[in-house]
């Protein structure tokens, strides 16, 4: 497990291979993270159709059903009632389903794309889901945003898993971080890289979800859902 800068022993930064032209042979590209190399996967040509996402009124009830529960959570639990992030798998990895949500004004004030767990897979173009250690997986469910810290991924901020279906993203290291081969803008109906179960976004978005994190004055839920 990485140190966290909190503990005043910040670890030296390394950049990210540059995403690649996708090619007919898939292509990988190498991190290390907690001293064990690992593997982002990109998809191939022949994996970049996706079929039509689903109609956005049905992604919008479920939104604020699940913001009023986040509120209500956050209310007893001493967290933010501010904002909220929403994390939809239900929609293409190609489109935005990283949403920053204001409590207060009910409205979504940003949204990028988000990548989701291979599962040890070669590429996976819909997630799957597990809480296994060393799964490689996306996890369901609700989590507190953590510290800041400088690690093998560059700037992240830890995640506390707040359900069973996520209880063990700590200990699998589960973070919100930046990556080059998640781009700034929607790109549908190609496909998104693979993470190993991380909340990888572009670096851009980062900041602006880092911003979001350091202004708020109680820690934010962050809710995986599909």
């Amino acid at each position: 497990m990485e140190k966290s800068s909190f503990e005043n022993k910040p670890l030296a930064i390394k950049k990210e291979t540059k995403h690649v032209k996708p090619k007919k042979k898939k292509t990988k590209i190498k991190t290390t993270a907690a001293g064990k190399t690992k593997t982002e996967t990109i998809p191939s040509k022949d994996e970049e159709v996706e079929e039509e996402p689903t109609t956005s009124p049905e992604n919008t009830t479920i939104r604020n059903i699940l913001t009023k529960k986040i509120n209500n959570y956050a209310i007893q639990n001493d967290l933010s009632t501010e904002y909220c992030f929403l994390v939809d798998m239900s929609l293409p990895s190609g489109r935005n389903r990283f949403f920053i949500y204001d409590l207060k004004k009910n409205s979504i004030i940003n949204a990028g794309l988000v990548s989701h767990g291979s599962c040890n897979e070669t590429f996976l173009a819909r997630p799957r889901f597990s809480n296994e250690n060393k799964s490689g997986c996306s996890s369901l469910g609700k989590y507190k945003v953590g510290e800041f810290y400088k690690g093998k991924y560059g700037k992240s901020f830890r995640l506390y898993g707040l359900d069973d279906c996520n209880s063990n993203a700590y200990k699998r290291a589960v973070v919100i971080h930046g990556y080059d081969c998640v781009p700034d803008k929607e790109i549908y109906p190609r496909v998104l890289c693979n993470s190993f179960g991380c909340v990888m976004v572009s670096y851009n978005f980062f900041d602006k979800v880092s911003h979001i994190i350091r202004k708020s004055g109680k820690p934010i839920v962050l809710w995986i859902y599909q």
